[in-house]
């Protein structure tokens, strides 16, 4: 069977903690990570300040495979990422020559002066790779297994888009849905041993309300069909055991 991949993400902005953005990257990035079989275990939200950044990136890329950032390497006085980023590796944050010439370049052929502001997109640590960004030219930028990303979600999922084929990817997880007519607190119980004898899944329950009726969705995932649908088989006698006593 194939390794365990893992991933955690660095929401970083004080406009997502006051509610003043929605995030839209999250989502995102859980969607495309399970896709490819990577787990994403983790999601912190920081604000803009480099102590939290630096504790946040520090304490996650040791733990996961891959560390994933989304904000604060715009052009403005707040967007400290890539200081940030630097000072947790221990390294230089400076002009990066390839990517103030693509910077130079690009608004040079708009016709848009390049200030200084503009500039600041092009500062990244010392040595690091280059993340493309197709839609509007500045770099986001890698090191060692920290992604940093712009936060507009157009671009976000573009630059992600050219980081994906380049990542190792482990097993998937496979689920299966098993509807259930019993609420939670019925099949609580009796589902924490089906768990229990089947550690190696992940068994949820989602309570549902349609056409004026409560359910419950029964998932559970696994990397193994064969536990799987072993798991699946278990659950489904139990919810008929629990069907007859009702």
């Amino acid at each position: 069977m194939s390794e365990i991949v893992t991933a955690a993400m660095v929401v970083i902005g004080d406009e997502i903690l006051s509610g003043r953005t929605k995030d839209r990257n999250i989502g995102h990035l859980a969607d495309i990570m399970t896709a490819v079989g990577i787990d994403l275990k983790e999601v912190r939200i920081v604000p803009d300040e480099q102590e939290a950044i630096v504790e946040a990136i520090n304490a996650l890329r040791s733990r996961f495979t891959y560390v994933f950032t989304t904000g604060g390497i715009g052009p403005t006085h707040d967007d400290i990422t890539a200081d940030a980023v630097a000072a947790a590796f221990g390294l230089p944050c400076e002009y990066d020559d390839r990517a103030y010439r693509l910077l130079d370049e690009h608004y040079e052929a708009r016709g848009i002066e390049f200030t200084e502001a503009r500039k600041r997109m092009a500062r990244m640590p010392r040595g690091a790779r280059h993340i493309p960004n197709p839609i509007s030219v500045a770099p986001g930028f890698a090191i060692d297994n920290v992604f940093v990303m712009a936060g507009v979600p157009a671009i976000f999922q573009a630059m992600l888009d050219q980081i994906v084929p380049t990542l190792r990817t482990g097993a998937k997880l496979l689920s299966v849905s098993i509807p259930s007519p019993l609420p939670e607190g019925t099949i609580g119980g009796p589902l924490g041993e089906v768990q229990k004898a089947f550690p190696e899944t992940i068994i949820g329950s989602y309570p549902k309300y349609v056409d004026g009726r409560f359910w419950t969705e029964l998932v559970i995932r696994s990397r193994s069909e064969e536990t799987l649908q072993a798991a699946k088989a278990e659950i489904e006698r139990m919810l008929d055991r629990l069907l007859q006593q009702s």
